[in-house]
């Protein structure tokens, strides 16, 4: 569209140009043939007139001047005799047309003409007047410029017109195109059958069909990107860091698509692998050595497991894996248990560990409620701890009833046994004052044995008697236990932490019973602090508030311990008023790295500070953390790095 108007205006000013020059020069030759007619007629009138003297010449000069100015189209008038003298003058001043005036600026158009008398005493000298005639041209002119104006700029016009109504055109018919093109995703064999009736629309199809089909190459590949690159994050956000195995997320999908959605018959066996060290290990070694424990029973399950196909394995929390065996009856299962038992009792051996892990097994079928498989794999691994270590146990459907009584009963027994004899081994780890603090205490905490002497996982014991409302009685054998041995090796002067769980804060009696024990305690009271959990004060704020004002009031202190994995505002610890708060674990392993894990610990450790509470953190193991928990300004740390648990 540019190059065309360019052209055209082009054209136009050639146009232009040419008739300019063309005009001036017809007026050119016909004012020249004008002059010499004028010339002639003049001569004739001398001719016609008698003959003057000079006398008479100079007297009838003015006469015959205004005559001639009068007659004949004469510009300008010059009667002379004949030395050339100038008689008298005469002339009128017509308005100079634009064309006239180029015509005399090139051509010298217009230019003087003489006559003589036939005796020669009367000369006449005179310019022509050509204005009407120029006028004439110049209008002449200016009609051919408007019409060659016309003949050059409507043309632009109606084509910038069509131009813009074609572009619509095109437009829709591309439009089109590219819709039949996504309905159909089809390329030019559809497009030759979706516009048969539509030459226009065809032809335009069959051009773009080629760009249409890299468009469509290039989204295939685009998309295949996405998905890739969905899969991997789906991985990754499935995936469990320290074994790298499916997490809890991963299994409950690959469970309701492949046993509780299938679309098929299928059966097998679902096993609960539960790790039953892991809690001491981090207490008496460190986190990392946590690590290397979850890693190695995620190891022996992986090899257990390679001999049948489509079996998976996955990490569901901290210490707990579950082994989906597909296609497997109860009699394949109890191979495959035996065979993680002989695994799991020679890493015992060789890391000297009481027990590794309990393996509870349930068999499944199709459509069978994921809810409903886990309370029994719970009740098969209850069951399995009560029995000796590493020990298996698989839950038949028909036998649940009576196997949830009979593993109720084995732990029921158990912790009576323990609460009758008093058995109870403690250990104290200390927590280590940093920068200006001087706060600090030594944790005690409770081991437990069964009647062979093995060290009994300290989670699912405590969880166990919690579930059989056995926590008061074990509360106060491990505080009585404490007391006597604070007083027994004259520790008077320390500060000791004990651990109490959430049913006994908000249990009535237990509160009379230990306030009157800190009671007749005195000072011993002062240098007690009570250690409850974040989510326990939760349960039941109200019991938790009467809880910690009789601490405050005998003199004892609060710590709210694994901070930070509640959702606990702080209004609510301006109403507790806790004395000191213990980071979750957490927040600690990796902190150096962890630039997010470092701004909310330093958050939380400001906010502390202002309503008066002290900041404690657990889990260190490296000089790296200890120096970022330092620079953060908590009040003390406690972990491997700091201190070993050992005997009180």
């Amino acid at each position: 569209m540019k190059r065309f108007t360019l052209l055209q205006f082009t054209l136009w000013l050639l146009a232009l140009c040419a008739g300019i020059v063309a005009n001036v020069m017809v007026f050119h030759a016909f004012s020249t043939q004008q002059q010499d007619n004028m010339q002639a007629q003049l001569q004739r009138y001398l001719d016609a007139q008698p003959q003057l003297t000079a006398e008479e010449a100079a007297e009838q000069a003015p006469m015959i001047a205004e005559q001639l100015i009068a007659l004949m189209p004469i510009q300008r008038v010059w009667i002379r005799s004949s030395e050339g003298e100038v008689l008298t003058t005469k002339s009128k001043k017509p308005e100079d047309a634009v064309i006239s005036q180029i015509a005399q600026s090139q051509f010298d158009s217009v230019r003087s003409q003489f006559t003589v008398s036939q005796n020669g005493e009367l000369r006449i000298e005179f310019i022509a007047d050509l204005s009407d005639v120029a006028k004439a041209f110049e209008q002449g002119l200016i009609y051919f410029v408007l019409v060659i104006t016309f003949i050059c700029f409507v043309p632009i016009a109606s084509l910038k017109t069509a131009y813009r109504g074609y572009r619509r055109r095109i437009a829709d018919l591309v439009s089109a195109i590219i819709d039949q093109f996504v309905v159909s995703n089809d390329l030019p064999d559809h497009f030759s059958r979706a516009f048969a009736d539509d030459k226009e629309k065809l032809k335009i199809a069959n051009q773009i069909s080629p760009a249409l089909g890299r468009l469509n190459a290039h989204l295939g590949r685009q998309m295949d990107n996405i998905a890739s690159s969905a899969v991997e994050i789906k991985k990754e956000a499935y995936k469990d860091v320290v074994t790298e195995l499916g997490n809890r997320n991963m299994f409950v999908e690959y469970y309701e698509r492949h046993i509780e959605h299938a679309e098929s018959d299928c059966f097998g066996c679902v096993a609960l692998v539960r790790g039953t060290e892991l809690q001491h290990i981090n207490q008496s070694n460190g986190y990392q050595q946590g690590d290397e424990y979850i890693r190695s029973i995620a190891e022996m399950l992986s090899g257990a497991v390679s001999n049948y196909g489509g079996s998976h394995v996955f990490r569901l929390n901290s210490s707990d894996f579950a082994v989906v065996l597909p296609n497997i009856p109860t009699k394949e299962a109890e191979r495959f248990a035996s065979s993680v038992q002989a695994k799991l009792n020679q890493y015992q051996k060789v890391h000297n560990l009481p027990s590794v892990a309990y393996t509870g097994i349930v068999p499944y079928e199709q459509h069978k409620p994921l809810g409903e498989l886990l309370a029994n794999v719970d009740v098969a691994m209850n069951i399995a701890q009560s029995k000796q270590a590493n020990a298996w146990h698989i839950q038949r459907p028909e036998d649940v009833s009576e196997s949830s009584v009979q593993g109720t009963q084995n732990w029921r027994k158990m912790i009576n046994d323990l609460i009758e004899k008093q058995s109870v081994e403690l250990v104290i780890q200390a927590i280590m004052p940093l920068g200006k603090s001087n706060v600090a205490y030594s944790e005690i905490q409770a081991r437990f044995r069964d009647n062979e002497d093995h060290i009994l996982p300290t989670s699912s014991f405590m969880a166990m008697a919690d579930q059989l409302g056995k926590s008061i009685e074990l509360d106060q054998m491990i505080i009585e236990h404490s007391l006597k041995a604070i007083k027994s090796k004259n520790l008077n002067a320390h500060y000791f932490g004990v651990n109490v769980s959430a049913a006994s804060a908000h249990d009535d009696k237990f509160l009379i019973w230990l306030e009157r024990r800190l009671l007749k305690e005195g000072e011993l009271a002062s240098r007690l602090v009570f250690e409850i959990s974040e989510l326990g004060l939760q349960q039941n704020i109200i019991a938790s508030k009467r809880f910690i004002s009789m601490l405050h009031r005998c003199g004892a202190r609060i710590t709210v311990e694994k901070f930070g994995v509640g959702l606990t505002s702080f209004k609510f610890f301006r109403e507790l008023k806790p004395d000191y708060i213990k980071m979750d674990a957490s927040y600690t392993r990796g902190l150096e790295d962890d630039k997010n894990n470092q701004y909310f610990m330093r958050l939380m450790v400001d906010l502390a500070h202002r309503i008066g509470v002290r900041v404690f953190a657990e889990g260190v193991e490296s000089q790296e953390e200890k120096h970022i928990i330092e620079v953060l300004c908590l009040d003390g740390a406690q972990g491997y790095y700091i201190e070993k648990p050992r005997e009180l």
